[in-house]
């Protein structure tokens, strides 16, 4: 059973039980509130016995009885007094027969007059008697209802405490866990809205192991990789110390040289890498010109171009922009350009477009390098895999920091056959105003 039925059944038969024990005590506080009423009515008719007995000519004035609260008074036609039950009080000669409401310098008074036989008869009864009378049966009506207050809340608390003890379970629970505990939580039978709980607590930790299990295999695929370039490092400097001529140390300090640039391009990617799964962009969003971002890249890339001899052409439409965080989408623009050199053979060419669609942006990469075959299309975007029978010089992460980036900011990555042999990869960004509802980490 879910808490909110729990809950509800539990507070309907508090509800209930309250109700019934006010109900049962109201009953009995009116029953003898009635019983009083009734019993002044009986002892008010007894004492105006004197003044139905004056009416009769049986007895003589008398003085009346300290209780009697209802005042009597006869008219005759002429408008005479004749009698009056209490002398203190001063009323005037109704002005019409029935029931009416009279104030006097005393107080305010309610009467009802009436002819019998030649007489007119006022009956009056103070005001003050009635809101006493009324005061005190409504009092003996609330008293009921204030006395199973504490009741009440004593059942509504022990139905709440007993309605939310699986959530302080399972709180307990998850206090006592191991923090670097990853297995499911377990709760027996808990009710409906727990157990959604449970589920979506278990979902995130199973999102959390797999992460972890990501970034182990990271770590250890990152060591494997490093341990190549650092073990040739290792080597150039044992040949430099070796080296018996000039030429030698030369060609030693040269290939010392190369070695320690590969191995710093690896560690910044892996760097870039790490710093993108631990990001979601969407803390630092900007408009960014893809325009501007192309110049730039096309400038860190330049040296590289001219070493291999490859013609790099850049052509942008202006302006072009993304919603993003300008660092990784330059990282994004880099590795495109230097994925696409790095496997373009020496005089090649490469040809890199931004451009506006009507869908939002497309950054465009042409080589004419020997391309990506279709069934390694899906797997050139997993860290350190790279195309069996590759040659040039990578680590194998580059194409994955584009996919990255590209998920990060809700892009597509796609990779074709250039017309004229070669790869042709497209990042098709989302409209800027679709973009602004919120980056998605991927």
């Amino acid at each position: 059973m879910s808490l909110r039925h729990r809950l509800l059944l539990l507070l309907l038969l508090a509800a209930m039980a309250t109700t019934l024990t006010a109900t049962g005590a109201t009953w009995y506080w009116a029953r003898r509130e009635i019983d009083e009423l009734l019993d002044y009515q009986l002892r008010q008719q007894a004492l105006s016995l004197e003044d139905k007995a004056y009416l009769l000519g049986q007895v003589a004035v008398v003085e009346p009885d300290p209780e009697q609260h209802i005042v009597t008074q006869l008219w005759d036609r002429r408008g005479v007094l004749r009698y009056q039950s209490h002398h203190g009080v001063i009323l005037e000669r109704p002005r019409h027969n029935g029931y009416d409401s009279v104030s006097t310098e005393q107080e305010d008074w309610r009467v009802y007059a009436m002819e019998l036989g030649p007489w007119v008869v006022q009956l009056a009864q103070p005001l003050s008697t009635r809101r006493i009378i009324a005061t005190k049966a409504a009092l003996r009506l609330l008293y009921p209802a204030m006395a199973v207050l504490p009741l009440l809340a004593l059942l509504i608390w022990w139905a709440v405490g007993r309605v939310l003890a699986p959530l302080s379970s399972l709180a307990q629970t998850i206090g006592r866990r191991d923090p670097a505990a990853l297995e499911p939580l377990s709760l027996a039978n808990p009710p409906q809205e727990v157990g959604l709980m449970v589920d979506a607590l278990n979902e995130l930790i199973a999102r959390q192991r797999a992460l972890l299990a990501g970034q182990q295999d990271f770590m250890a695929d990152a060591a494997h990789e490093l341990r190549t370039p650092l073990m040739a490092i290792r080597l150039q400097l044992q040949l430099l110390e070796r080296a018996s001529s000039e030429q030698e140390r030369t060609e030693a300090m040269v290939e010392l040289k190369l070695g320690m640039a590969r191995t710093t391009t690896l560690v910044e990617r892996l760097l870039a890498i790490a710093r993108l799964d631990s990001s979601a962009v969407g803390g630092a969003q900007e408009s960014v010109e893809l325009t501007g971002l192309l110049e730039r890249a096309r400038q860190e890339v330049a040296t590289l171009a001219r070493e291999r001899a490859i013609e790099l052409h850049i052509e942008a439409e202006s302006p072009t922009n993304v919603l993003g965080e300008a660092r990784s989408l330059s990282s994004l623009v880099v590795n495109l350009l230097e994925n696409a050199l790095r496997y373009t053979p020496e005089g090649g060419r490469v040809f890199a477009s931004v451009s506006a669609t009507r869908n939002g942006a497309r950054l465009t990469v042409i080589d004419t390098g020997p391309g990506i075959p279709a069934s390694e299309r899906t797997r050139v975007f997993e860290r350190f895999h790279r195309v069996p029978g590759t040659k040039a010089p990578g680590s194998g992460l580059g194409l994955a920091i584009v996919k990255r980036v590209a998920d990060l900011h809700r892009a597509s990555v796609n990779i074709d056959d250039a017309p004229g042999g070669g790869a042709l990869i497209t990042v098709d960004f989302p409209p800027l105003y679709e973009q602004r509802a919120g980056l998605r980490p991927a």
